[in-house]
């Protein structure tokens, strides 16, 4: 199952898994899913849409019977769904003086809790196997405060409930990587920021803050997701494996 697949990282993570020989459930919004199944997408595997709001908590734990019954089975979850720096939604990507609770709110319930909710309801299908793996995408700004010199100028924000979020995801890792073991692993991912045509301005400024000289890519992060969801980690939990660049290393 891979949550947010119709988005940019999704879609990446959809087509690691499909490499991997695996049929994946992609789980997000409705208008987000029209290509779910195209060979751009897919790739090598099986891959069938699954319609969810995952701001809703009804419609999240439902959404798991739904992928048990079309799939028959549910080995890994990649929770990559998430309000970003982009996402219009009032109150969101704003100042902070603009921010508004209702803003603050749906996001957590997107990054956050839908992944507890998510897992507490596969729980007993992740374990079935024994080889059970949860993937949480985090990110940098869920270890490390926000340069906000980089955005001066730009029009972007970075909300302080993304930031949180993430956070609370990678603690989330943890305790349920010790609450699941030895079935189930449970790891993050922390990405750095990835290039999605930002103002010319801020990527400079970024670049110049990363050792290696650039922001990342959605294939920067291919590697990572097919790296934890395999065995290849079968001895690995409770891990953010930062994919940053160098970003968190200075």
């Amino acid at each position: 199952m891979v949550t947010g697949g119709g988005g940019h990282i999704g879609e990446v993570v959809v087509q690691a898994l499909c490499e991997l020989g695996a049929s994946v459930a992609v789980v997000d919004l409705p208008g987000a899913l029209e290509n779910v199944g195209s060979e751009a997408v897919s790739g090598l595997g099986r891959c069938v849409a699954v319609p969810c709001d995952l701001g809703n908590a009804k419609e999240t734990r439902a959404c798991v019977g739904e992928v048990l019954s079309r799939l028959g089975g549910l080995d890994i979850i990649v929770h990559s769904a998430a309000f970003v720096g982009t996402t219009r939604f009032p109150g969101w990507a704003v100042g902070l003086a603009e921010q508004s609770p209702e803003a603050w709110d749906a996001a957590m319930a997107v990054n956050l809790r839908s992944a507890f909710l998510l897992v507490q309801e596969a729980r007993s299908a992740l374990a079935s196997g024994g080889r059970g793996s949860v993937v949480l995408l985090s990110s940098i700004y869920g270890m490390v405060g926000p340069d906000m010199r980089l955005y001066e100028g730009t029009g972007m924000a970075n909300p302080l409930a993304y930031g949180a979020s993430k956070a609370g995801l990678e603690q989330l890792a943890r305790s349920l990587a010790t609450q699941l073991a030895p079935h189930v692993r449970v790891n993050t991912v922390s990405p750095g920021g990835v290039e999605r045509g930002q103002p010319e301005s801020f990527q400079k400024r970024y670049c110049d803050r990363v050792p290696l000289g650039r922001m990342a890519t959605e294939e920067d992060i291919k590697g990572a997701i097919a790296y934890l969801a395999s065995d290849l980690s079968s001895y690995v939990t409770g891990h953010n494996l930062v994919v940053d660049g160098g970003w968190t290393a200075w």
